[in-house]
């Protein structure tokens, strides 16, 4: 007569003990793409192996790439703000300065401070009259030309893109 098994002694059924090996070996890989993340400060990382797809993110929020306590600037501020048809012409004028980068604008060195340019103000070539801030680097944009700035096209603390208008100097 043969022996039946009794329920404490009885193995796992094999597709069990394949599910709990892949659950443990997607937990370490999860583990293990979190870990590349801090090392190498990605937002983000997704791979696809064997019919598997992972994607492990970090939530990154603009806000907090701005300076604690950056004020925008005073309500008195003149910065003239385009419409659409006058952004279209600003973008052609011939002493348009654009953002040489990707990045968040400041009007004024530190929160408080006096903005380094004013509607009206005489620069010249060299002059500081913003900081982006990209990548966490705090980055001096001079004035290209002498002049008189005549427009203030961007705010503290905006965002701005790769060549676009933020003063014109006459």
């Amino acid at each position: 007569m043969a022996r039946q098994p009794d329920n404490k002694t009885a193995a796992k059924p094999k597709d069990a003990e394949t599910t709990d090996n892949k659950a443990t070996g997607d937990s370490a890989l999860i583990r293990e793409l979190a870990l590349l993340l801090d090392e190498t400060n990605l937002t983000e990382i997704e791979i696809e192996r064997a019919g598997l797809r992972v994607r492990v993110a970090r939530n990154v929020s603009i806000a907090a790439s701005i300076p604690a306590g950056y004020a925008a600037a005073p309500v008195g501020a003149a910065i003239a703000a385009p419409a659409d048809s006058a952004a279209i012409d600003v973008a052609k004028h011939p002493g348009v300065v654009p953002s040489p980068m990707v990045g968040t604008v400041y009007l004024a060195s530190e929160p408080g401070a006096k903005p380094f340019i004013e509607v009206g103000s005489r620069v010249s070539a060299g002059e500081t009259l913003f900081i982006i801030e990209a990548m966490k680097t705090m980055n001096q944009i001079p004035s290209p030309r002498a002049g008189t700035v005549t427009q203030i096209l961007v705010e503290d603390g905006q965002p701005v893109e790769f060549g676009e208008p933020m003063v014109v100097i006459e």
